[in-house]
């Protein structure tokens, strides 16, 4: 008997557990589109390397050359492409 009393037991523990997982908050950051504004052309930037990764796709040497570039999101570290 494929529905039997112990199996619909099973699928409905079985379905709590995915509503679960699908809809249960994550830490960690969350998705942003990717919003580029007008690069700053006047901004002097320190020779300072903490590579940041922009929103873009694209490693930056620092916060400073990102914001600069115009890249309106970024986190820390370089980019995995």
């Amino acid at each position: 008997m494929p529905f039997s009393k112990g199996n619909n037991t099973f699928i409905n523990l079985l379905l709590i557990i995915l509503s679960v997982l699908m809809f249960s908050c994550v830490d960690g950051p969350e998705i942003i589109d990717c919003f580029v504004i007008p690069p700053q052309t006047d901004t002097i930037c320190l020779e300072i390397y903490e590579p940041v990764c922009g929103c873009n796709n694209v490693t930056y040497d620092n916060e400073c050359y990102a914001e600069k570039s115009g890249v309106s999101f970024w986190v820390q570290g370089e980019c995995l492409h």
